[in-house]
């Protein structure tokens, strides 16, 4: 039998806060970080990812100090990222009680990050983020929460995470990001189509519909969203009992 699809509701943290933005920018906050992963865990979520978007020296203090607090809350898997460059952020943050980290630019600037944090913590550890746009020339990928292009071709550097034993990708189409219009799910399924690992949507959940069509066109493994259950325009435990309805196979 096939894996359930996991609904994973994403807070991007600010200072303590939990905020939203659209494509990427006008953010706006949505509440404690800890009260609202700990409800979205009563609620059914198979997983939860935090993102320190600020992840300047004094924001990972506050934020080592969230993770600690998130861990003694709550009793689902979560991931946690922004400001992870070297094994000891790896480390530090594993330590505080989280059970995956999320890698992004550093990994883009330095591959052999991926190889270092399977090779010491396992795959299961290391999920890496891709924020790509797509442009007539094709799909980039972007550094510094999509505020550089690099000339790196989404399914190329997907592949060569795959390969370098990174245990899943995230992947958020910066178009999608915010706006509420459905995921990427043509690239999605290419994605899905060419690596053998688990692949997380990210970027335009707007409606039950958008999270059904990623998990059967898109072929993805997970679907992420952020401002839909942050703001209670879907109730997690709502949007499963409909997706079950619609075939798809969901823990409830």
């Amino acid at each position: 039998m096939a894996l359930a699809k996991r609904i994973i509701p994403c807070l991007d943290v600010k200072n303590g806060q939990t905020v939203k933005g659209t494509n990427f920018v006008n953010l706006r906050q949505a509440g404690d970080p800890v009260e609202l992963g700990k409800a979205y865990s009563e609620q059914g979520a198979d997983e939860l990812v935090y993102l320190d978007i600020t992840a300047s020296h004094e924001g990972r203090k506050t934020f080592t100090e969230m993770v600690q607090r998130v861990a003694a809350e709550i009793s689902i898997p979560f991931t946690v990222g922004g400001g992870i460059n070297e094994l000891a952020d790896v480390e530090r943050l594993l330590n505080a009680g989280a059970d995956k980290v999320s890698v992004n630019s550093a990994a883009l600037r330095n591959p052999g990050l991926i190889n270092e944090i399977t090779g010491h913590f396992g795959s299961q550890v290391c999920v890496v983020a891709i924020d790509a746009k797509e442009t007539e020339e094709g799909w980039f990928c972007y550094l510094n929460g999509g505020r550089i292009r690099t000339e790196r071709g989404l399914f190329e550097w997907a592949c060569e995470v795959c390969d370098r034993g990174a245990g899943e990708i995230l992947f958020t189409s910066m178009d999608h990001d915010g706006v509420k219009n459905g995921y990427a799910n043509q690239a999605l399924s290419r994605l899905a189509e060419e690596l053998s690992i688990p692949v997380i949507a990210s970027g335009g959940a707007g409606s039950k519909e958008h999270f059904r069509d990623t998990f059967i066109e898109g072929k993805s493994d997970a679907a992420l969203a952020a401002s839909v259950f942050h703001f209670g325009e879907i109730s997690i435990p709502e949007l499963k009992t409909w997706l079950k309805s619609e075939g798809i196979n969901v823990r409830i």
